[in-house]
This record gives C-alpha cells, sequence and structure tokens, in this order.
C-alpha cells in the first residue's frame, strides 16, 4: 500500500489514461532521495495499467555496477521484446542490433542516437498492437550514459504514440533531461503515523520513529522492523545514511558465511547467481548461506538472479566489509568471469596502484564501447585506464582519448577539463597538437571562435603534415565565419591549401582571384558539406540547397542524427534567401532540437541567429531581437545585417546607414551576408540624401558580383548603379537579370524601386507593372513594411491596390507539419517519413490529421495538388 502519494498517482494515472483513450504520450521523472518510494510508484504505475488491461511493460533498472558497460540498461529494457527488431526501419534496426552487441549487427551504422530513434518506434509499435506502451525505469541515476542518451532522445519526441516513459532518479544524476520533473517528498506526520499503525507499532514507540525517520518512507519501515531501533549513527547524519547504517547493523548480526555472500553480491553488482556461486567456493560459500538473507527479508533469490531489495541494502553489504575483502572478492569475480567487460571492471575494482595490465584491458573495453557508439560509457573506461595507467604519457595519451569521446558525446564542458588534465603530461609536439585540435573545437561549442583559430595555428606548427594541413583549414574555416579577416591572411601565409588561398583573396577583395579558386573547388567531387560551405561563398543559392538536401537525406537514411543541425543550418540560409520561409522555419526548429538532443546546446543561439533575415524581411523587431539575443559568432553577422535590414525597410534611414557603415568597416565586412548589406548600404545613403557614402559600397558589392557571376547578385549591382545614377537603364538590366536570379525578395525590392523611379518620371502606366509583381511576392513573404511601401506607391500611380492575397494556406501549418505534409505530398509512407524526420509513425500521422484542416482537404490525395515541391 502506498502512503500519501495519492496526487502522484492521480498524475500518473492521468498519463496512463490519456495514452489509452487519446493516443497520447508522455515521459515524467520521479525525483527523490534514497527510500522515498520512487520504485512503489512505478510498481503502482505498472499495476494501474494491467489492471485496465494493459499488456506492454517494459522494466530496467539502472545498476551502478554496470555504469560502465554501453547500452547495458538498453539491452535490459528490450530482452522481451528483440524479436520486433525486424519490423524497424532498416538503419534504425541496425543501430539497435549494434547497441545490443547482436554478433550479427552491420559495422557502418554509428550514430548512437539512431537507437534511440529506434527505441521511440519500437515502444510506438508496442503501443499501436493492444494498447499503451509504458516504460519503467528505475535509478536512472545509474544508466550507462548511451542507454540514457538513447532512452532521453526517444522521451523528447513523444507526442501522440500512447506511450508513457517514467524515469526514477535519486536527487542527484540524471541531471538535465529535459523532462517534467515530478518531486517526492516525505511522508506527513499523519500518513507516517498511518503507515506504522498499519504494521502493529505500538503507539508509544511511534513518534520516535517518526522522528528518527523524518518521514522517508524506507526509513519508517526498516526502523519499524527493526523493533524501532535506531541506527548506531548521530542524529546529524542524512536519513538515507542512517537507513544505510542500520542495514548494516543488520547485517552484521549474520552469519559470517552469509555476509560474504552478500558481499560477494554486492561486488558483482549486476546479480548473476551463477557468477556469484562460482566465486563463492574460492570462500567457503555455498547457495545456502544466502538462506539467512533471504530470511531476513535481505535480498530476493530467483531462478539465475539475486536481488537485493534495495539499493543501500547493497550498499550497506559493500561499504561494511574491510579493504581486503572487497578486494580479494573482486579479484575472485575477475578470475572465474567470462565476459571480458566484466573480468576488467573487477580487476580494475581490486587494483590499488596503477597497473598497465588493467589500463590495457579497460582501454580495450572502451574502444569496444565506441564501436557500439556509446561514447559516454567509452569516455568513462579511458578515464579509468588513465587512472592505473603508470607511464605519464600513456596516461595523458589516454586522457586525451577521454576527452574527444567525451565532445562525441555532448559534454564540452567536460572535455575541456579532461584535454586540460592531459595537456601538461604531453611531452610529443604532435600529440600535444592534436591535443590542441580538441581545445579548440571546444571553443568553437563555447562561441569562441578567435580562441579557436589562436589555439590551431599555434598547434599547427608542431603537427604531422596531414594534421597540419586540416588544422589550418579549419582555423581559417573559423576565422572566416567569424569575421577575422587579419587570422585568414596570416594563415595563408603558412598554408599553400586552395580553400585558405581562396579565401585570403576575398579578404583582400581581389574577388576576381578568389571566387574562381572557390568555383574550382566546388567542381571538384568532396564533401558534400564542405562544397554546401563554398556554394555559400560563392552566393550560389540553388547549389546549396541542392547539397544540402542531398546529404541531409543522405543523414537521415543512414541515421546521422549528430551530423544533420550543421547541415540543415546551412540548408536554411539558402531556403530563405530562396523565398522559402516556412521551409527554413522548419529547418531551423528541428536542427534546434536535434542540438539539444545531442548535447549542443550552445548551438541553439547560433542556429536561431539564422533567422533573423526572416524577421528582418517581416519587420518584426521584436522577434528578430529574440533570435539574436544569444547568439554567439558568427551568428552575430546575421544578426547584424538583418537589424539594418529592419532599419532600413522602416525607413530609420540614418540609423540603417550608421549600422552599415560599421558593418562594412568591421570585421565581417568580407561575408556573403555582409557584401548583400553592402547593396543595402547604398540604397540607405541615397535615401538618407548622401550618395557619395554610398559608392565605396557600390564598387566593392559590383567587383564581387562580376566575380560571382550570379544572376541576382548582377541585377542587386544594377539597381544600386540606378539609384546612384538615378537612370532607367541600370533598372531595365536588373529586371532582366532578375528573370534567371534566385532571390525573390530581392527582385521584389528592384521592382519597387524600379516602380518608384517611373512614377517619379509621371509614367504611372509604366509603374504599376512591377509594383503589383513587387506587391505580389512581399505579400508571399509575409514583408510587411516592403508591402505597405508597394502599396502606398501604387495608390500613388492612381491604381487603387488590389485587397491583399489570402494568406497561404501552408502558412497556416507548425515547422514540423510542413515537413510532414512535405513529404506526404511526394507519395513517402508515413513509416518512412517517420524514419526520416526522427519521429514516430503515429506521431507523423498525428500531424497529417492536424494539417489537413488548416489545409481544407480531407486526404492525402488532395497534397499533391495543393503542395509544389519545396
Amino acid at each position: 500500500m502506498l502512503y500519501g502519494r495519492n496526487t502522484e498517482r492521480t498524475r500518473i494515472s492521468t498519463l496512463l489514461a490519456e495514452a489509452r483513450d487519446h493516443r497520447r504520450s508522455a515521459a515524467l521523472l520521479l525525483r527523490g532521495e534514497a527510500g522515498i518510494g520512487k520504485s512503489a510508484l512505478l510498481d503502482d504505475a505498472e499495476a494501474t495499467l494491467r489492471a485496465a488491461g494493459g499488456t506492454h511493460v517494459l522494466r530496467a533498472v539502472g545498476v551502478e555496477a554496470e555504469s560502465n558497460l554501453a547500452y547495458a540498461g538498453l539491452n535490459q529494457l528490450l530482452w522481451h521484446v528483440r524479436d520486433r527488431l525486424g519490423a524497424l526501419p532498416a538503419a534504425q534496426a541496425a543501430a539497435l542490433r549494434t547497441a545490443l552487441d547482436d554478433p550479427g549487427a552491420p559495422t557502418d551504422h554509428r550514430d548512437r542516437f539512431t537507437a534511440g530513434l529506434a527505441v521511440l518506434t519500437l515502444l510506438a509499435d508496442l503501443a499501436e498492437d493492444r494498447g499503451p506502451a509504458l516504460c519503467l525505469v528505475d535509478d536512472a541515476q545509474w544508466l550507462d550514459g548511451a542507454t540514457a542518451q538513447a532512452l532521453l532522445f526517444a522521451a523528447r519526441r513523444l507526442t501522440a504514440d500512447g506511450v508513457v516513459m517514467l524515469f526514477a532518479a535519486r536527487d542527484t544524476g540524471f541531471t538535465g533531461t529535459g523532462l517534467p520533473e515530478l518531486p517526492l517528498e516525505r511522508l506527513g506526520a499523519r500518513d507516517a503515523e498511518r503507515m506504522l499503525a498499519d504494521r502493529d507499532v505500538p503507539r508509544a514507540a511511534r513518534a520516535r520513529v517518526i522522528r528518527e525517520s523524518q518521514g522517508n518512507p524506507l526509513a519508517l519501515r526498516e526502523f519499524a522492523a527493526a523493533g524501532q531501533r535506531t541506527p548506531s549513527t548521530p542524529d546529524p547524519l542524512p536519513v538515507a545514511d542512517r537507513v544505510t547504517a542500520a542495514f548494516r547493523d543488520r547485517i552484521a548480526e549474520l552469519p559470517d558465511k552469509t555476509q560474504a555472500m552478500l558481499l560477494i553480491a554486492a561486488a558483482e553488482g549486476r546479480g548473476h547467481l551463477p557468477t556469484l556461486l562460482r566465486a563463492a567456493r574460492r570462500f567457503g560459500a555455498d547457495l545456502t548461506d544466502l538462506a539467512a538473507a533471504e530470511r531476513a527479508g535481505l535480498v530476493d533469490v530467483s531462478g539465475r538472479s539475486v536481488a537485493f531489495r534495495h539499493p543501500l541494502i547493497l550498499t550497506a553489504a559493500y561499504q561494511g566489509a574491510v579493504a581486503t575483502q572487497r578486494i580479494a572478492v573482486h579479484q575472485a569475480i575477475a578470475d572465474i568471469a567470462d565476459d571480458p567487460d566484466c573480468r576488467v571492471r573487477h580487476r580494475a575494482s581490486a587494483a590499488m596502484v596503477p597497473d598497465e595490465d588493467v589500463a590495457k584491458e579497460l582501454e580495450d573495453a572502451a574502444e569496444r564501447a565506441r564501436n557500439r557508439t556509446g561514447y559516454a560509457t567509452a569516455s568513462a573506461l579511458y578515464r579509468q585506464a588513465a587512472e592505473l595507467t603508470p607511464d605519464a604519457q600513456a596516461r595523458a595519451a589516454r586522457l586525451a582519448a577521454a576527452a574527444d569521446l567525451t565532445l562525441q558525446a555532448g559534454n564540452v564542458e567536460e572535455a575541456e577539463r579532461l584535454s586540460a588534465s592531459a595537456d601538461p603530461l604531453l611531452t610529443d609536439p604532435a600529440a600535444r597538437a592534436r591535443l590542441g585540435r580538441l581545445h579548440a573545437t571546444v571553443e568553437f561549442e563555447r562561441g569562441d571562435p578567435r580562441a579557436a583559430v589562436r589555439m590551431l595555428v599555434e598547434h599547427a606548427a608542431h603537427a604531422a603534415p596531414d594534421d597540419r594541413t586540416a588544422m589550418l583549414r579549419d582555423a581559417a574555416n573559423y576565422a572566416w565565419t567569424s569575421g577575422n579577416a587579419p587570422s585568414v591572411l596570416r594563415i595563408a601565409a603558412a598554408s599553400d591549401d586552395p580553400y585558405v588561398r581562396g579565401l585570403a583573396h576575398q579578404v583582400r577583395d581581389e574577388h576576381d582571384r578568389g571566387l574562381p579558386i572557390i568555383a574550382d573547388l566546388l567542381a571538384r567531387p568532396g564533401d558534400p558539406v564542405r562544397a554546401a560551405q563554398l556554394a555559400l561563398i560563392l552566393g550560389d543559392d540553388r547549389a546549396v540547397l541542392d547539397l544540402t538536401a542531398a546529404e541531409a537525406d543522405r543523414c537521415r537514411r543512414h541515421g546521422l542524427v549528430a551530423a544533420l543541425p550543421n547541415v540543415l543550418q546551412t540548408q536554411a540560409h539558402a531556403q530563405i534567401m530562396l523565398g522559402l520561409h516556412a521551409d527554413a522555419e522548419a529547418s531551423v526548429a528541428e536542427a534546434v532540437a536535434l542540438a539539444r538532443d545531442t548535447g549542443l546546446d550552445r548551438r541553439a543561439g547560433r542556429l536561431r541567429a539564422a533567422l533573423a533575415r526572416v524577421a528582418a524581411i517581416e519587420g518584426d523587431e521584436d522577434r528578430l531581437r529574440d533570435l539574436t539575443a544569444d547568439a554567439p559568432p558568427p551568428g552575430g553577422g546575421f544578426a547584424d545585417s538583418a537589424r539594418a535590414l529592419l532599419d532600413l525597410a522602416l525607413g530609420r534611414h540614418d540609423d540603417a546607414l550608421r549600422r552599415l557603415d560599421d558593418i562594412a568597416a568591421g570585421p565581417r565586412r568580407h561575408g556573403t551576408h555582409a557584401l548583400l548589406s553592402a547593396a543595402d548600404q547604398v540604397e540607405a545613403a541615397v535615401r538618407a540624401g548622401a550618395p557619395d557614402l554610398a559608392r565605396p559600397a557600390h564598387e566593392r558589392f559590383r567587383a564581387w558580383a562580376r566575380a560571382s557571376a550570379q544572376p541576382w547578385a548582377l541585377a542587386v549591382a544594377a539597381r544600386c548603379e540606378a539609384l546612384l545614377t538615378d537612370a532607367e537603364e541600370p533598372f531595365k538590366l536588373a529586371a532582366d537579370l532578375h528573370e534567371r536570379s534566385t532571390r525573390p525578395f530581392e527582385k521584389a525590392r528592384t521592382e519597387l524601386l524600379y516602380g518608384e523611379w517611373l512614377r517619379r518620371a509621371r509614367r504611372r502606366s509604366d509603374a504599376r507593372v512591377p509594383l503589383r509583381s513587387a506587391i505580389e511576392t512581399f505579400e508571399r513573404l509575409r514583408a510587411a513594411p516592403w508591402l505597405d511601401r508597394a502599396r502606398a506607391e501604387l495608390r500613388a500611380t492612381g491604381e487603387s491596390a488590389a485587397a491583399p492575397a489570402a494568406p497561404s494556406a501552408l502558412d497556416r501549418l507548425t515547422p514540423q507539419e510542413l515537413q510532414v505534409v512535405r513529404l506526404a505530398a511526394e507519395g513517402t509512407s508515413s513509416r518512412e517519413i517517420a524514419a526520416q524526420l526522427f519521429l514516430s509513425p503515429r506521431t507523423v500521422e498525428y500531424h497529417l490529421y492536424k494539417a489537413y484542416p488548416k489545409l481544407g482537404i480531407s486526404s492525402r490525395k488532395e497534397l499533391s495538388t495543393l503542395l509544389e515541391p519545396a
């Protein structure tokens, strides 16, 4: 019976009822100290589900001894449903088989987050089959890192699957999950009194037991069961420690061989009875010696397993033994262990001094975990190996490996701490250079690209040739994206890499020399992500979109979740320039969610800043401020350009000109966004009545446009010339070039300016044509301030502006609904869409169900006629 938990039981029962009746999903983390009743609530949740006819319950318990065994928790959770793996999409099935150490698992699916997606799909499939699915995870603070990441990835994507995931964890550990938490408080006096009364504790003794237990349910139960004795510890100790002491006192009263069996079970940790019994022979003990512990209610023995009734009993059994006994037990288990991971864990626990043999075994275990994408686990094993490594250089190398794996697991701060520990131990220059590259990556992720550049340049001088080239290229790229022009030039002086030289020419405004190099590199086969960056520098929007779309598709097909945020960010830039604002919103929303899921929370500000230009075009100053509030470099470059564009849109020409002057003279003047701002600078100067201030900006942009040969850029350069010369021919040239260009917003701006020029020339009839076209585009882009100007100009020609066009039905969709709808319109099945977007099929159907009324349709068949391809 549960006491004092009506509120908690009601909340959990509601989640289960909604999962059953409305196919909703939820995840909840129960948080509280040891003995507070978390496990009892999980048991109650299972009983509630089964009483309602539910059958699908998956359970796992975090085991401290297995916290460094990659996917140990996932194996435990999914053991009884492994036969369902064959029904999963291929990439998910492969990832899960790899995680579960299936001998037949392919070796080319190495993204750890795909295992989490596979868990989500599996849970959703179970829920689809006869009712809701319940996933219960106890002692989550002891889950291995790989399992924790997989389960949290699944939990954050629950929507409409009929799945409930309940986690239970102590007050410390399993933090930063992003899940809603339900803290469990200690029992009040009335509930504690009821509990003791039901256990026939004499009334005279209850007050003391309640006072000593402080309302902790386990303490109440144990102190009452011990005849109202209190443990042999002083009052100031935390209640959990006092309960542990009480268990230790009870264990001390048992026969010596029973105590030995409990120590072996505690050291073994997994509850594997055959291993326990084999080790027990070394100490003259056997299964009969566990009987006294069973009768005392300390352990349960069933089948081939032994389980402590509470983790604090295990702690008491282990801590109650002296060090020599613990070492002897660990060594005995290591000697009889068949599994290499089990063997090395116990050898390490028995090692009191550095031991290279044990350290090497730990390193081998770390590599096994790495090969199964258990990066957090692998890092922990490398750290343990480093602690037992006698040689300073080898210890540093293992610390560096741990740091690299920690970074891959998404923990930037811990990676920096580990690399800082390794740094002073290294004497080999090449090894220090490799570690320096990791330091630089950490600094870049923290949002300090200048520090990253400095580190890469310093360490590249001591690196091996191949490493040196790659490090200088990375340094140049960091310097370029953050607007650090002097560093680009310094790096170019030390590198013969074509990419670096191309960037250096750009910095010197030698566009006719730099852009051909970039174009040549783009034409060569190579890394599609790098190719997309090259196309971005060239201003080739369609190439950027095609490259990122193909790469995103590859990442989705192979489940390469961690690689997607950067790809989607670049894709969003191209989508914005192409006028696909809703698609850009969807790309950024997905990138932000994935960055957070993969532990790269710091990227969120940079990713969101990509939408700053959309907010500027729409004239939404509050949103622009919100999007750029926490944008580190290079996101700040997008933010500066966007703020200047908003000033221009709102008629704040002097403010725009000051901001644009700062960009032109600032460190980011050579970036593609800043170059486009040069065109804005021309318009701002002309409208502010200072055309002479615009001429340098015009020359700079025109030189870049000619070298890039992009039609949109040549059109904008012609528009700038028209503004400065007040002549029609450049406007006509710009209009012609825009017909072959890819940037609708820039085309509409040219049409607006041309219309204004024609009206001033008293050619009102001619002016209406470009103004109508501009209005149509501005309406589609929701470019409110620009639309107001265009309508005012059209009215000035004597024509009333047409009624605003009805908003696009797509504008009513959420970013994720838009992604789902676009894929469904192409004929992609719900299961395929789910695999691509890292959702469950049921969630895909839910999004379609929500989208159809917004689009005014009722079935998939109508989607293909409603939507044009993105």
